[in-house]
């Protein structure tokens, strides 16, 4: 519903705005192009989604590989103690703490199509303990949290789509993102954790938050010490070295279990090209409607009023070209991914708005849209204050985001 009244409100903004030009303005020209600008981003959605089609089969069948050879079974169990005490509501050996683990694995390494599953199935069976079947738990309420504000280790859909879009090195963004979004998780852990009265200082939750942290902090403090051309080839190498280096595992290890690695690739690619043809609706849907807004000059309305603000205040407004972006994340996936794109088509693909746009649509999940999918699949109504530590995570993971992109890419136009 809520999806549906952004998608119309935009057409029609766009088409009043238009209207109003043309006859108390006499600016003639912008009817034409309105209808130059749904006609030609039609044909853009489609000629993008087009040429993903060849890169998600590509990564999707190597993710297969990495699947069959077990390395999300053997994540969840490297994830179990600590899930075992963040849910202490969750009995000891309950399958929901086994689905809970297997999800989020799935999500860390990218497997979207094998992560929602599991997720539904976490949510069927944290829903056995729930004594109020119509209102979120608290083990509910924390799960979706971490789902909105996942840490996504191979963010092969935003590579997929900078390389689409012509960046140089579409992989120079993943130091940056997997620093965002490992804010944004760990932010809407603490409040919920905070809310729950969870004993977030027990040793075994410390040693986790604090290995990560430590580790975080300490590539975020290795490049902060490099020159900005350094940090840029720095992390570039780095990005491409885990991406190689972790192909190489999953191949590796799909091979010591005897798995035959190039049916599991040929699976996994069917599936890639099943989703980047799927994603066409959706994808020309939004593209278009935002290409109205701009066209007709109200986004650019908009975008201007924020922008004179923030320069009032004497601050830098460049990443405030980025700001439709990190509010559509947390309403509508495809209506974020559709602003990504615009952003990149319209400021450049290794732009500094460019590469902000890839790290905040890695840095966090749809907010709503996994409340309403997981909450929905158990018929819960009440879903408490999920929406809230939910939407507190989006804007930490933005203003993560902004921050790691003046950063890495504050020299850049």
């Amino acid at each position: 519903m809520l999806l549906n009244v952004i998608w119309a409100g935009f057409i029609l903004v766009a088409v009043v705005s238009a209207f109003v030009q043309t006859l108390v303005f006499g600016n003639a020209d912008i009817l034409p192009a309105l209808v130059r600008a749904m006609f030609d981003t039609a044909r853009t959605g489609f000629e993008i989604a087009l040429g993903l089609t060849g890169v998600m089969t590509l990564w999707l069948g190597i993710m297969k590989i990495g699947e069959r050879a077990g390395l999300i079974a053997l994540m969840a169990r490297g994830l179990a103690p600590l899930f075992r005490r963040l849910f202490p509501g969750v009995p000891d050996g309950h399958p929901a703490l086994g689905s809970m683990t297997m999800n989020i694995a799935a999500n860390m390494l990218g497997l979207d199509n094998a992560a929602t599953p599991l997720g539904l199935k976490a949510m069927r069976e944290l829903q056995t303990l729930n004594p109020v079947p119509d209102t979120a738990t608290d083990a509910q309420i924390l799960f979706l949290v971490i789902n909105t504000a996942a840490v996504t280790l191979f963010p092969v859909t935003i590579f997929a789509y900078r390389a689409q879009l012509g960046a140089a090195d579409p992989t120079d963004v993943f130091i940056p993102l997997l620093l965002a979004s490992y804010i944004a998780t760990l932010a809407g852990v603490a409040l919920t954790g905070v809310i729950q009265r969870l004993k977030l200082f027990d040793p075994v939750v410390l040693a986790y938050a604090g290995g990560l942290t430590l580790l975080v902090g300490g590539v975020t403090a290795w490049f902060a010490s490099l020159s900005p051309e350094q940090m840029q080839r720095q992390s570039a190498m780095w990005s491409n070295g885990l991406l190689l280096a972790v192909v190489t595992l999953m191949i590796v290890a799909a091979l010591w279990r005897r798995v035959n690695v190039y049916e599991a690739f040929i699976d996994g690619a069917r599936e890639g090209f099943q989703v980047a043809v799927g994603i066409i609706p959706y994808l020309v849907a939004m593209l278009v409607a935002i290409a109205l807004l701009r066209a007709s000059g109200a986004l650019e309305l908009a975008i201007g009023a924020v922008r004179a603000t923030v320069a009032g205040f004497g601050f830098d407004t460049r990443w405030v070209d980025a700001l439709p972006n990190g509010i559509m994340k947390s309403l509508s996936g495809s209506g974020a991914r559709a602003v990504m794109i615009d952003s990149m088509k319209t400021h450049g693909a290794d732009s500094f708005v460019g590469r902000l746009v890839s790290i905040i649509q890695g840095s966090s999940e749809t907010t709503f849209y996994v409340l309403a999918v997981y909450f929905g699949a158990v018929n819960i109504r009440n879903t408490r204050y999920a929406a809230g530590c939910g939407l507190f995570a989006d804007l930490i993971g933005f203003i993560a985001a902004v921050g790691v992109a003046y950063l890495f890419f504050g020299h850049l136009a």
